[in-house]
């Protein structure tokens, strides 16, 4: 019989994350945040042009990263690439945080900050959301003044679709200049609310982005890290040489150029929101604001119901009632107002 190696403690104690990937092609998917319009044909054009060199050669990233920076109006040096945020958060903590350091984190939210600092052997020092979902912002100042080394803020976060204004993430740098503030911004194309300008000012501010959302890349997995340039060059010291692929770059090079596909994207999901939003009304369904691209919905005690009914019609919306501790919520991402109008015909249907 042969002898296991026992794998680090950190990861012997970790919760797996088991996000549910399989069997969603087919289905209207309103679970993951996604947009359910696709990416734009730009993109799909440069990457039928990507060629036989490109695909057998390692990517060179510099006029990406120039043409990309540009439309994040930083310098090149101050940007970041990386393989999804996932990857940008696995960065920060492979470079700031030591076994035993504190991580605060407020939660609910994106399970990867968690994550990536359990497996670094990181301490979580935890704020929790109130049940009105209103941002804890006197907690958070709280157990700023411990000092932790990174503080991951999601912004809007998920999955409450809260906002953070602008005035109180100065009060955060402030309050804790020796803590990386990081502030996760996925969902900025939704509320356009940002703190990249910063970055020039605080050292200990790191900024994220994605092109997983409203610009349609998921698949891709390209995420970027806005950070002042002097610790830009030591975080690249933590990083893989090559972390993304060339058919990453040659996406979102032809999305930024297609802004008119971003704007009709937005258009429509404002459109749809309000459609879900007029429609959830008389279904006395409980759900609250959200800055983002989805809603969050107390669907009570016929929750998990609702969802795998939902998904047996085709539509996919997301359990998030493990966050709050067994309550009826669920996730649902915004859609166009033709699949808004599919999704509240089918809950009618449900209920």
């Amino acid at each position: 019989m042969k002898r296991q190696i026992p794998p680090r403690k950190a990861v012997t104690a970790m919760r797996p994350y088991k996000p549910p990937l399989e069997g969603r092609r087919e289905k209207l998917r309103l679970d993951f945040n996604e947009n359910p319009m696709g990416c734009s044909p730009s993109v799909r054009r440069a990457l039928a042009k990507l060629g036989t060199t490109p695909i057998s050669a390692y990517p060179e990233q510099e006029s990406a990263r120039h043409e990309i920076a540009k439309y994040f109006r930083v310098s090149p040096e101050e940007m970041l690439f990386t393989n999804g945020t996932d990857e940008g958060l696995n960065v920060v903590v492979s470079t700031f945080v030591e076994p035993c350091q504190s991580v605060l984190i407020v939660e609910p939210t994106f399970a990867m900050y968690r994550f990536y600092s359990e497996l670094a052997g990181a301490r979580i020092e935890t704020v929790r959301y109130p049940d009105e979902m209103r941002f804890p912002t006197a907690g958070v100042l709280a157990a700023l003044r411990k000092s932790p080394r990174v503080f991951f803020l999601a912004n809007p976060n998920n999955p409450t679709g809260t906002l953070v204004p602008p005035a109180v993430l100065r009060r955060f740098l402030k309050a804790a200049p020796k803590t990386v503030l990081v502030v996760d911004e996925a969902y900025f194309d939704f509320c356009g609310v940002t703190v990249i300008p910063w970055i020039r000012r605080y050292q200990n501010l790191v900024v994220t982005r994605t092109f997983s959302k409203a610009f349609g890349l998921a698949g891709m997995r390209l995420g970027c890290l806005f950070v002042h340039r002097d610790v830009a060059a030591i975080m690249r010291k933590a990083q893989s040489p090559y972390p993304v692929s060339a058919a990453a770059l040659v996406a979102a090079s032809a999305a930024v150029r297609d802004r008119s596909f971003l704007a009709r994207t937005l258009r429509e999901l404002r459109r749809g929101r309000a459609v879900l939003e007029k429609g959830l009304a008389p279904l006395q369904l409980p759900f609250f604001p959200t800055a983002a691209n989805f809603i969050l919905v107390n669907f009570g005690e016929r929750m998990k119901e609702v969802v795998v009914e939902l998904s047996r019609r085709g539509i996919l919306i997301r359990d998030r009632s493990g966050d709050f501790g067994g309550a009826g919520y669920a996730r649902i991402t915004f859609g166009t107002p033709a699949q808004m109008r599919r999704l509240l015909a089918e809950l009618k249907q449900v209920l």
